[in-house]
């Protein structure tokens, strides 16, 4: 069982030595060990056979004991069918057949599954060390809290670690008018909020945004833990970088208009918008400065001309910070 400190932040090579090989006690991971609340993981997978392996190992080698690990494969035909028999044993349920999506698979996991608390994790991204005993922590404390996130890693297809993403308690505000605070690689629900909001809408990009926002006006208890407990891994196939910026637009602003917020198809021109939006920035900047996160500010800063120049995610003058994290590719 890991031990380290749970607030401990990563390197680099931490991150490659976790994920590297198997390091999980099978005791801990055939354990249903009552004294625990049973977390329920998702991994809906296609075509990503040189990274399932390690989100698979990021899982099992929390050594959680009381947890249940789905795995729902849109019909891959890269060998990632045979990384799943590899770990069958260790799995609670898997099947492999043609989807109709990333979400679509999403949903048929949560809907099998059984634990008191449930996420997914696309199967190229990871869960760092004791992520889970995080989250199991925060709900022994309060078994009624609806959703828990925590802070993760920007990282690369060799496993570096690009940059972080810290995160500040939740405001639904936040996520409307200034994109994420918070991420499907760090975020857990509880079974009884679900039952209320329901599943996933079957988009092909922007139905974790779509999800996130039904979520945070569901839920009326929410707890945030300033650790790193993810990482969201930016390559080449990913829809972050293969789906159009001009196609994602219109469908950000009317997932936004459907939840009430006015928006204007031309941002640029859309002062009000952008007036709300520097406000919710500002309390963002000195959240930060008063937890004595200066730095991280600054690096801020500087880096988000440069991050988004890298990955091109414009759209004419006004530069879009709330993309999807969906890299699941069966609907490309």
């Amino acid at each position: 069982m890991f031990t380290e400190k749970y607030n401990k932040k990563y390197t680099s090579d931490e991150v490659k030595s976790f994920i590297g090989k198997p390091l999980f006690e099978e005791k801990s991971v055939y354990s249903e060990d009552p004294s625990y609340p049973k977390i329920s993981i998702i991994i809906p997978s296609f075509n990503q056979a040189q990274f399932l392996e390690k989100t698979i190992l990021s899982v099992l080698n929390q050594n959680y004991p009381n947890l249940e690990l789905i795995i729902i494969d849109g019909g891959s035909t890269d060998g990632s069918v045979e990384i799943i028999k590899k770990y069958e044993r260790y799995l609670n349920y898997w099947i492999s057949e043609k989807d109709n999506g990333q979400a679509a698979a999403i949903t048929k996991g949560c809907k099998m599954s059984k634990g008191d608390l449930i996420a997914w994790q696309n199967s190229d991204d990871l869960y760092l060390p004791n992520a889970l005993f995080g989250v199991a922590q925060i709900f022994k404390k309060n078994s009624k809290v609806d959703l828990i996130f925590g802070n993760n890693y920007l990282i690369d297809s060799d496993d570096n670690i690009i940059k972080k993403q810290r995160y500040i308690p939740f405001s639904l505000e936040h996520l409307l008018y200034c994109g994420w605070n918070l991420s499907s690689q760090a975020t857990f629900w509880n079974r009884n909020i679900m039952n209320k909001v329901g599943y996933l809408k079957n988009l092909h990009v922007l139905f974790d945004f779509d999800w996130f926002i039904r979520l945070g006006k569901a839920s009326k208890n929410i707890e945030f833990k300033a650790d790193f407990w993810g990482c969201y891994r930016i390559h080449e196939e990913s829809k972050f970088s293969l789906v159009s910026k001009k196609s994602r637009w219109p469908l950000f602003v009317n997932i936004l208009k459907k939840h009430g917020v006015e928006i204007k198809e031309d941002i640029a021109w859309d002062k009000q918008f952008r007036v709300k939006k520097l406000k919710i920035k500002l309390r963002w900047f000195f959240h930060h400065l008063m937890q004595g996160e200066v730095d991280y500010v600054l690096k801020a800063l500087l880096r988000r001309r440069s991050f988004l120049s890298k990955y091109d995610i414009r759209l004419g003058n006004e530069k879009i910070e709330t993309l999807s994290h969906s890299k699941h590719n069966n609907t490309l």
